[in-house]
């Protein structure tokens, strides 16, 4: 795929963590000391955690324990942590372009931890978080991402999710929705649709009939300007908060 070549939609779907804010490495830790403590291999934790739901988790890796209490208690550590967290480079910029009735979070994380994540890195508060408890079935699944896309009355064909695990891909593609990867962990990856590093590598012309993205891999902000239309984190005129077509 062309680096300038736009992706038109009607809304945005984001994952949360490894997207837009930077707390892969503390979730990671959390896990690690979850699992020594009750004597499973934390190595295989991690492995099997990306994307997933930590009820979801728990019942893969340890069917005896209580999913639902083992899932409280990863949330609380995740919650009491969130302080000092930051933001993902160029997402607090990207966030600020999209009208709020145009973007949405869906997670695997619980609410508050999302909550608590997003009010750390001071990132705007999304109308919409679909988290963990809201869904009967996590990532790759597509429920969290078509819940979304109802939520802020946008056909799913009409919605681009933005994903850095191979679970939410496949949930992403399962609802319909096209999907650029973000980070590591989608590098060369074939299913998804484009890939960056990260979220400050998408520059957006937001109009009042939906929006326009584009992969800009020659750089972040000191790259490759579009006058007129193209940069990151930068709104066009002419949008309307609130207003959304929705291509009904």
């Amino acid at each position: 795929m062309s680096s300038k070549l736009p992706f038109a939609c009607q809304a945005i779907l984001f994952d949360l963590d490894g997207v837009l804010v930077d707390s892969l490495a503390l979730s990671e830790r959390i896990l690690r000391d979850w699992a020594a403590a009750r004597r499973l291999d934390p190595d295989a934790a991690v492995t099997a955690a990306h994307g997933r739901r930590d009820i979801d988790l728990i019942r893969h890796l340890a069917p005896d324990l209580d999913a639902h209490a083992e899932a409280r208690a990863i949330a609380s550590q995740e919650e009491a942590a969130a302080a000092g967290l930051k933001s993902c480079p160029g997402a607090f910029s990207l966030l600020e372009a999209l009208p709020p009735s145009r973007w949405a979070v869906v997670t695997s994380g619980a609410r508050r931890v999302a909550v608590a994540r997003l009010r750390a890195t001071g990132l705007p508060m999304p109308w919409h978080v679909i988290a963990a408890e809201d869904i009967n079935h996590g990532k790759p699944n597509p429920e969290g991402y078509l819940k979304a896309a109802a939520l802020l009355d946008s056909l799913p064909r009409h919605c681009l999710v933005i994903e850095d695990a191979q679970a939410g891909v496949e949930a992403a593609h399962a609802a319909g929705m096209a999907c650029i990867g973000v980070g590591p962990s989608l590098v060369g990856n074939a299913d998804v649709d484009a890939w960056v590093e990260g979220v400050s590598q998408l520059w957006l012309a937001v109009r009042a009939d939906g929006i326009e993205v584009i992969v800009n891999l020659g750089g972040e902000l000191g790259g490759v300007d579009y006058p007129g239309t193209w940069r990151q984190g930068v709104r066009q005129f002419g949008a309307v908060d609130g207003d959304p077509a929705t291509g009904r």
